[in-house]
């Protein structure tokens, strides 16, 4: 993974109102303006709980602590939990660095709990020193 801690992706700069097609034209808005903001995807995780949507919840939730991790951490990471890609022990490393560097433990502990899931169906990646 990066070995800096301080790139997340960027914040928006305009106000949610402030971004019209008059400022799309005059090109002053960019990506980081139409990223939803990980405020809005916990006050919606907050919404789902109070209904009684607690999946959905923890999905907002889920949400709200990726828009801190890097886009290449991202697909790395994509790329590590596909079947046979990474060890029991490697899949527990990045759940474990999830939940520390990136402030995400809501979805450490999913990536945890894949790798119990690839271990017990036989989904691992096996490396020659025998770890699983």
């Amino acid at each position: 993974m990066r070995d800096d801690d301080d790139i997340r992706r960027p914040q928006a700069r305009l106000a949610p109102e402030a971004i019209t097609m008059e400022t799309f034209r005059q090109g002053r808005i960019t990506p980081g303006d139409i990223t939803i903001r990980r405020e809005t995807l916990v006050a919606q995780a907050a919404l789902a709980e109070a209904e009684g949507y607690p999946q959905l919840a923890r999905n907002f939730r889920r949400a709200a602590e990726l828009t801190q991790v890097p886009n290449d951490v991202l697909i790395e990471t994509y790329d590590r939990l596909r079947p046979h890609r990474a060890t029991y022990y490697e899949l527990i490393a990045l759940a474990q660095e999830f939940a520390a560097r990136y402030d995400a433990p809501e979805t450490g502990e999913y990536i945890r709990q894949a790798a119990e899931a690839y271990r017990a169906k036989g989904l691992l990646a096996l490396r020659d020193g025998g770890d699983d």
